[in-house]
């Protein structure tokens, strides 16, 4: 095993990746060294990389990643998320963040808003601990960090997404209590939309009516299950989807992945009485929306944010991708591979181009 890790590092918006190198760490109790084999970047990396967010800097971008484990720390075994131990070489994912399992928020439930958060992607970098995004050969795994391995036939490129895309579109179908025999709207069909679309279906929506303004995207979201595609800027065209799906009755479940604040408040017209919506898009500041709290109550709309998920969802989205991706083209949503030293060339294709992905790979992987 090699003795130091090369890393993409970002310290401003906008200004060129830096190539450094690390030196791999003395592990300790319930620490995990992994070699990452996959990355791909995710739209948060890019809100950061352009400066729509911040994030503590320097940093290495990136959690959105597929490994090898390496090494682990001494002590007693490292288990997964079904508490198998952990052995060199399996191959895995792990969760966005490690949580300390003992505070508040970890005992009620919400281990990704842990008191004692560590997130991979949006650590500064730290003598003690530099290595923890996906833009790097090697990443350390704190304690408390769900891990799940994935299975050998899953491709990199499918996998990868699983610990950001995919788990929360399970965390979110989990927050909005299933859709069996529903109809669901997905509002916007980038990653989180396509793959709503697909695992809806997968569930058993019967109907599941995607809304985006590009048209390309919707042409997607057929591919993933989608029964009905409508232009989310002709608001006419979706209520009469809408209604078309449901006898004029509106969704059981709509899931807001977009952002926009335009398509929340459009959302919440075409929620039958009693529905259920999941927000999950709007991770950046934006304009506030209009609400009728009378209309809410009145109708007996059920309103809920989502921010992440629990270990539970990755597990969840592992075993979703395992069955269902040759069902759904998942593989072709990652537009091309980049090595390690041209991370910034890949900012720039994923930025420029609008791809779903592109993916990082050490160059020794190439």
């Amino acid at each position: 095993m090699h003795k130091e890790s090369l890393a993409a590092v970002f310290a401003v918006p906008n200004a060129p990746l830096e190539m450094r190198t690390f030196p791999l760490p003395e592990l300790g109790p319930g620490e995990v060294l992994v070699r990452v084999t996959c990355c791909t970047v995710c739209g948060s990396d890019l809100h950061t990389y352009t400066g729509r967010r911040s994030t503590p800097t320097p940093t290495i971008l990136g959690h959105e990643i597929l490994g090898e484990v390496a090494a682990l720390g001494p002590g007693d075994p490292v288990g997964d998320v079904d508490a198998r131990p952990l052995t060199a070489g399996d191959r895995v994912t792990w969760s966005i963040a490690a949580s300390c399992g003992a505070c508040f928020f970890c005992t009620h439930g919400i281990p990704q808003k842990c008191e004692r958060l560590f997130k991979y992607g949006h650590e500064a970098i730290t003598p003690d601990h530099p290595l923890s995004g996906g833009l790097a050969e090697y990443c350390h795994l704190a304690p408390g960090t769900a891990v799940v391995r994935a299975p050998a036939d899953l491709p990199d490129a499918v996998a990868c997404p699983a610990n950001c895309a995919t788990a929360t579109v399970a965390a979110a179908l989990r927050t909005g209590c299933g859709c069996r025999d529903e109809a669901v709207l997905v509002q916007g069909a980038g990653m989180l939309g396509l793959t709503a679309c697909a695992m809806a279906r997968a569930q058993g929506a019967n109907e599941v009516i995607a809304c985006d303004v590009d048209a390309a995207r919707l042409a997607a979201a057929e591919r993933f299950g989608a029964t009905r595609c409508v232009l989310a800027d002709d608001q006419d065209a979706v209520k009469g989807a809408v209604d078309a799906a449901t006898n004029g009755r509106g969704v059981d479940l709509a899931l807001e992945l977009s952002g926009a604040a335009a398509a929340m408040e459009a959302g919440l017209d075409l929620l039958r009485i009693g529905g259920r919506y999941v927000l999950v898009g709007a991770v950046f500041p934006g304009p506030d929306v209009a609400l009728s709290p009378e209309s809410v109550i009145r109708r007996l709309l059920s309103i809920h944010g989502l921010h992440n998920y629990t270990p539970a969802d990755l597990a969840e989205a592992v075993a979703f991708l395992a069955d269902n991706h040759a069902r759904y083209p998942f593989a072709e949503l990652v537009a091309e591979t980049f090595p390690l030293s041209e991370a910034n060339a890949a900012f720039q294709h994923a930025i420029q181009g609008r791809a779903h992905r592109v993916a990082v790979r050490p160059s020794a992987l190439m």
